[in-house]
Order: structure tokens, then sequence, then C-alpha cells
């Protein structure tokens, strides 16, 4: 697929996630600490960035992991019969407190359903949030996002691809067509 149009350059990235993260705050003034859980792969590339950024903007304590949710997903079977595993990274308990889930875009809210049975598992948290770059719309589950980086309608055919360093060597976000 070739690129269509560019949604965010680097320095709009930074700035989108910075923004981000000063919501959050704003939005969690009372709190003491938070539980900033991003999806793998790019979520949790994400989710690092706004974990810093809070770092620096608030004397919170800011614990930070990363949620594999292949096995929450509801269409295991219909992916693959070897689906391929990453490891979920969550060194703190999320008993009772604030947890804001990061990922990349939010389309049918699947994931995102996945990525809150996930946290689920590992305990009943006081309230989750969820944090993301873009939202394509076209959900298929009654989910929205708490932060929203940029809202991008875009056809089903359409493909929203954010690219990080880690794992693309640029940063920047582009539709695909």
């Amino acid at each position: 697929m070739e690129e269509k149009s560019k949604i965010l350059t680097a320095e709009a990235f930074d700035r989108t996630l910075m923004r981000i993260s000063h919501e959050i705050l704003e939005r969690n003034s009372g709190e003491t600490e938070l539980c900033i859980i991003g999806v793998l792969r790019r979520g949790a590339t994400l989710a690092a960035q706004i974990a810093e950024n809070l770092k620096k903007l608030s004397d919170m304590n800011i614990m930070a992991g990363t949620l594999d949710i292949t096995f929450y997903r509801d269409d295991l079977s219909r992916e693959t019969l070897d689906p391929s595993l990453n490891k979920t990274d969550v060194s703190f308990g999320v008993e009772g407190k604030v947890v804001i889930i990061v990922d990349d875009v939010l389309f049918t809210g699947r994931t995102a359903r996945a990525a809150m049975d996930a946290v689920m598992a590992l305990g009943r948290p006081k309230k989750i949030q969820l944090a993301v770059l873009v939202d394509r719309g076209h959900r298929e589950l009654p989910i929205r996002g708490d932060y929203v980086g940029k809202n991008v309608p875009t056809s089903k055919k359409e493909i929203v691809s954010v690219k990080v360093p880690e794992y693309d060597g640029v940063k920047e976000t582009v539709i695909l067509g």
C-alpha cells in the first residue's frame, strides 16, 4: 500500500503525546500514583514516552508496564493457530489504582476491550482510562478514548500506520491506501 497522507510528523507526534500527558495529569490531579500500561507493540512505546513525560511534569509515582493481549483477543482462533506471544511486563499491582491503557490506534474497539480484560486479570483497578494516539472511527464496540491525540476519519480500506523508531526507524503517522 502506498502512503496517501501524513497525519503526524515527528514534531507533531511528540507534541501530541505531551498534550495527552498534560490531559492525564489534569484529569487525575487528586491521585498520588498512576499506572501507565502500553499495549504491545507500538502502544508500549507510546506508553513509555507518556510515562517519561508524566515523571518530568509531576511528582506523582508513575509506574509503567507493557501488556500482551494475545490470549484476550476475540479473534484469536481466526488469526492463527500459533499466535506470536510477547511478554506482559507489569511489575506492580493494579488493585485499587488508576490504570491508563495506551495504544496507538483506536479502530473497532476490540483491542481496547482485550486490553481491559488483560488488566482485569491482574487485579481490580480503581479506574481504567484509555489513551490513543489516533482514533480512526468504525467502532464495533461501545468504547471511546479518554485521551485522543488526533481524530482521523478513514475508510475501512485505509490503514493508519503509527511508526516509531524502535520498530520502523522513524517517528510519524501516515494513512496508507
